[in-house]
């Protein structure tokens, strides 16, 4: 059975994508920016794409939901900005409450930075927490890793999800994979190989980690390039030059630190390599530096399907009861 979805600052869509393998359909996708817009309807021409602000949305009374996600802005809670949480305008929090209101939907799936998880915002998740209950939701926090899925990365995000209190007894959080990721060197090394790069085999070989987190940038602070000294500082360690994005592979006779390709940071994401972004190098590297892995994504969608498949199995299995009783 196909479970339908709609998707909430979808961004370049690496949770759409997550979800819609682990078997959701995307009735609706909202997103305010144009590129990542243009990215979703490239890979997805049959997806109905709505370029706006949540706060904009109103949706249709009638539509029946089995799944609310997105990734709201995570910039209220980051470490990297001031933390002002609900104070800060680009909180939309009570935008995603306001749709679960209106939908009802059977779940809520919403993610976000680890700094949401600091002490200063215990109050600001608890709230949440209990308008969801008010709703008929039990709700719960979680830090899952990236690396834990098969991401090549090192990136914990905070992952919301809500439950009808009927369908709540049958969701349980996914179990890490048994497998480590591949390292950078092997997630890699085709690309990196690509234009005859002499030294490749031996990057491949030093390259023997996963990343450290890839960070996106906002529109107005970050461009091109992996992140603050610290985060460069890893990079190096793994023969990765941090301070820049490449239009291109190694060319045969190349000497020194690699840069990444936009196309290498989007592999260490967790996209396909078939998934094509839109727009300017700096912005196709934020779309995909700002995105929520889809194998992330899958995962604990996977978990959500199977809880509704099992309260749906309960369901009918009580009908037939009574209907031979």
């Amino acid at each position: 059975m196909i479970y339908n979805s709609i998707e909430l600052c979808a961004g370049a869509g690496g949770q759409a994508l997550g979800l819609e393998k682990a078997g959701f359909k995307h009735i609706e996708l909202i997103e305010i920016d144009h590129n990542a817009c243009n990215t979703l309807r490239f890979n997805r021409p049959k997806w109905n794409v709505i370029e706006g602000d949540i706060r904009d949305y109103f949706p249709k009374p009638s539509m029946e939901i089995d799944l609310l996600a997105g990734g709201v802005p995570c910039p209220p809670f980051s470490i990297a900005g001031k933390q002002l949480g609900s104070k800060d305008e680009r909180d939309l929090f009570p935008e995603a409450l306001r749709l679960v209101a209106e939908l009802q939907p059977k779940a809520v799936m919403l993610e976000n930075v680890k700094g949401l998880l600091d002490s200063v915002f215990d109050e600001y998740r608890t709230r949440i927490i209990l308008q969801l209950e008010k709703l008929g939701y039990v709700a719960d926090w979680r830090l899952l890793n990236a690396s834990d899925y098969g991401v090549s990365q090192l990136r914990p995000r905070v992952i919301f999800v809500g439950i009808r209190k009927e369908i709540a007894p049958y969701f349980f959080w996914p179990n890490p994979k048994k497998d480590n990721p591949p390292t950078i060197g092997e997630l890699l090394y085709d690309l990196m190989k690509k234009n005859g790069w002499k030294n490749a085999a031996q990057w491949k070989k030093n390259a023997c980690d996963i990343a450290p987190t890839i960070v996106g940038g906002s529109k107005k602070h970050g461009g091109p390039d992996l992140g603050p000294t610290r985060a460069r500082k890893a990079w190096a360690a793994l023969g990765v030059d941090g301070k820049g994005i490449a239009n291109d592979s190694p060319e045969k006779n190349f000497e020194g630190l690699p840069r990444l390709t936009t196309e290498m940071v989007a592999l260490i994401q967790g996209f396909p390599p078939d998934w094509i972004f839109t727009g300017s190098k700096t912005n196709v590297y934020r779309q995909i530096g700002n995105a929520f892995p889809p194998p992330v994504a899958e995962a604990v969608g996977l978990r959500i399907k199977k809880a509704l498949e099992l309260h749906m199995a309960f369901v009918e299995h009580k009908l037939l009861e009574r209907k031979f009783a």
